[in-house]
């Protein structure tokens, strides 16, 4: 006996939309995450237009066996503290760490804890190389 076709036996003609809207909550979640690294803000005092004062720069230099120079002389770390503090009483002296590429970095850790320590806010660094590990 044949069967007779109806309208209801026809293909089903309809996208199915449930993986769009899986991958559009997925995407959903993503953005709700990273917002906030995104608009993440980090507090950083920097320097504001205005005269330029010739800066007293002074240079602490680290050589490669852990010997610490003050202006090229050598100073202990003992007095690397109250050597700052006076540093510090000229408002444009300005601090340039000078490490020898061959230097410990615990030895430059431990000389940049001093210099923190000491409240040095001018600071800088001569050159870009690489440490000794």
């Amino acid at each position: 006996m044949a069967r007779a076709r109806t309208a209801d036996s026809g293909y089903f003609n309809a996208i199915n939309v449930t993986p769009f809207i899986d991958v559009m909550l997925v995407l959903l979640v993503i953005i709700l995450l990273s917002l906030p690294i995104a608009s993440h803000k980090l507090p950083l005092d920097l320097p504001q237009p205005g005269p330029a004062l010739p800066a007293a720069a002074h240079q602490l230099a680290i050589d490669r066996a852990g010997m610490v120079y003050f202006d090229g002389r050598t100073i202990a770390d003992a007095e690397l503290p109250a050597t700052l503090a006076a540093m510090q009483t000229d408002p444009s002296a300005v601090l340039q760490l000078n490490p020898d590429p061959e230097a410990r970095y615990e030895r430059f850790d431990q000389i940049l804890a001093m210099v923190k320590r000491a409240g040095v806010t001018r600071l800088g660094f001569v050159g870009n190389r690489p440490f000794e590990r």
